[in-house]
């Protein structure tokens, strides 16, 4: 084996190194954490968790408990669950309705104004979420902008779900644009023109040739969107603070600063994992099926 061979061979693994090591310490070492947390014991004077290392000891009570407690005539984790399953799928098909034409149009038809459009598009995350929560607060407030415009007196921040979706939409929705621009920005041009030439017309083109490419973009995109929207609970508690709209977010909060129920947000955190690994693994199943046909 020659020496550019032997370093051809050699370039993956180092290229790989820092990801891995990356993934090592910052996600299967807490998980691995958490893991012990959920199936350790409980310090019987002081109420905390008390992490139990070897898996040969680990106790399923806490995650049985939550488990049990989601349906029935127990189910009182179940409301928050299934409210966050709502809140996330309606407030990320939103995301996208509204972020996948501005996207389109800066990658596609912005020409000489792409630069300052898409500049325009990443200002919000120079300003802090919660910062942009709190401005909501104070538009929808009884005393607030919107209710000085609208003729009625409306209490906007008294536990309404549909003004929960509308700041999961504001928060998240440059989450959706950014990408949505990036992998737009990269589809051949050379296709679309090809078909024009075919005699498609501009609409044809876009459902036929475009759209059908955009599926893997339109994938990651929701997905980049939905799964830190799953454990968001500061939307909830400063547009609603109240428990008729609490997500799962709001009970690992709770349970974590609840003496004795570490454990719990910890089973919450293994299930919304859970949870999120099935969009991902049809995502990478998606995009290794497209690759596979071309």
């Amino acid at each position: 084996m020659s020496t550019e061979d032997r370093g051809n061979r050699f370039l993956g693994p180092v290229l790989a190194l820092p990801g891995i090591v990356w993934l090592l310490v910052f996600f299967l070492a807490p998980l691995y954490v958490v893991l012990a947390v959920v199936f350790g014991g409980l310090d019987p004077i002081f109420r905390t968790a008390v992490p139990i290392w070897n898996p040969a000891y680990w106790d399923t009570t806490q995650m049985r408990y939550v488990l049990e407690h989601i349906v029935g005539p127990t189910g009182f984790f179940g409301p928050a669950l299934l409210r966050t399953a709502v809140y996330v799928v309606t407030a990320s098909l939103l995301c996208l309705v509204i972020a996948f034409p501005i996207a389109y149009y800066v990658a596609r038809l912005a020409g000489r104004w792409r630069g300052l459009l898409l500049a325009l598009l990443i200002a919000p995350f120079w300003i802090s979420y919660m910062m942009r929560m709190l401005a909501w607060v104070n538009l929808l407030a009884n005393d607030g902008l919107v209710n000085r415009i609208l003729p009625g007196q409306v209490d906007w921040l008294s536990g309404r779900s549909e003004v929960v979706v509308l700041g999961l939409v504001y928060g998240y929705v440059p989450y959706m644009i950014i990408p949505l621009y990036a992998g737009l920005d990269r589809l051949p041009q050379s296709l679309v023109e090809a078909a024009r030439d075919l005699g498609a017309s501009r609409t044809s083109a876009f459902f036929r040739v475009t759209m059908p490419m955009c599926r893997p973009i339109v994938v990651a995109s929701v997905l980049l969107t939905c799964l830190p929207m799953l454990g968001d609970y500061y939307t909830s508690d400063l547009l609603s603070g109240s428990p008729q709209t609490s997500m799962v977010g709001n009970l690992i909060n709770e349970t974590v600063l609840t003496p004795g129920q570490t454990g719990q947000a910890g089973a919450f955190v293994l299930l919304v994992l859970l949870v999120s690994l099935l969009p991902m693994i049809y995502y990478v199943r998606s995009v290794s099926r497209d690759e596979a046909g071309l």
